[in-house]
């Protein structure tokens, strides 16, 4: 018996909406990132995109635990004395979605596999989102088979 390794022409790409409203950050985090890199498939293969799009709704209303005021997030402007610091509170108020991205980013490998992955996932900060076709593209209209 050999091991099965997948091809890219045998990956078949599906869409998942995860509603985030009451769900831990972390716990939520490390559920997208495992369907992302496609761990919850038989056909995972480490070193390929085999996951699933994932487009979370309601980022805004994330549970936080810990203390909000403690986390920070960091970046730099390549300038000199450039570096940028804002607290995860004020992140959430302003932009919610970019705690749940930045959160699902830590979870997944951090190499050029991890940045093509990061690309299919999908944030907003309320419940509406424009992925609706997508979403529903596996699903019959009349019910059939569902």
């Amino acid at each position: 018996m050999s091991t099965y390794i997948l091809k890219a022409k045998d990956v078949v790409e599906t869409w998942h909406v995860v509603d985030a409203e009451g769900k831990a950050l972390g716990r939520l985090a490390s559920d997208v990132a495992a369907t992302l890199r496609g761990k919850k498939r038989p056909t995972f293969t480490p070193s390929m995109p085999n996951g699933d799009y994932v487009v979370v709704v309601n980022a805004a209303k994330v549970k936080i635990t810990g203390d909000m005021r403690e986390k920070k997030y960091y970046h730099h402007s390549m300038y000199p004395g450039g570096l940028k610091t804002v607290s995860q509170e004020k992140l959430l108020a302003t932009k919610p979605e970019r705690v749940v991205q930045f959160a699902g980013k830590g979870m997944l490998p951090h190499n050029a596999l991890g940045a093509r992955l990061l690309k299919r996932l999908k944030v907003y900060a309320g419940a509406e989102h424009p992925h609706q076709a997508q979403v529903n593209a596996g699903k019959s209209k009349t019910g059939a088979g569902a």
